[in-house]
This record gives C-alpha cells, structure tokens and sequence, in this order.
C-alpha cells in the first residue's frame, strides 16, 4: 500500500460563530442559513439555525464553530474544529508578503 502526504496549500477559512453577515460576504451565494423558531434546543432555550453550504459534493450542513474554507478553486466546504486544527496552520503576515 502506498501512502501519501497532502501538498501545502494555502486556503482561505473564517469560522463560523453565528455572525451570518460574515459568512454571507465570504460564500456569496454558496451558503444559505436557516432559523426555525419552532424547533429550539432543548433547555437552551435559542432556535435551532443551520447553515446550508452548496458543495461540489451537494448541501452541507454547518454548526455553529465549524471552519468555512475556501478551497483552492473557489469551492467552500465546512470543517468541524478539531480537524481543521490538525490539518492547517496559521500563516502569519510576513509569509503572506513573500
């Protein structure tokens, strides 16, 4: 079996923590997001939203900390937290001036 390293490539990515301006300027038309004030959380008293993403793949449910990238050809898609820690790095000012 062979095995394979990912290319370092650099994306895009905001993380989603409820501000839907936010998201909706970096998506465009490619997410959607959706209250429904009849369905709340049990015991926590907020409406249950979602944020709709329009993959490649088809419609991606997002919640509420989950990366939004931007890939490499302008396709965005969710990430939930813990794997996009453990697969991107920050990259800082001055590399970006390189």
């Amino acid at each position: 079996m062979m095995k394979y390293r990912k290319k370092p490539v650099e994306v895009e990515a905001i993380q989603w923590t409820g501000n839907t301006s936010e998201v909706k300027k970096f998506c465009g038309s490619k997410c959607s997001y959706n209250v429904n004030d009849s369905a709340w959380q049990v015991g926590k008293g907020v409406p249950h939203e979602e944020l709709i993403i329009h993959t490649l793949e088809g419609d991606m449910k997002a919640s509420r900390n989950d990366y939004i990238i931007k890939g490499i050809n302008g396709e965005i898609y969710p990430c939930k937290p813990d794997i996009f820690e453990k697969t991107y790095e920050k990259v800082e000012e001055s590399e970006l001036l390189k």
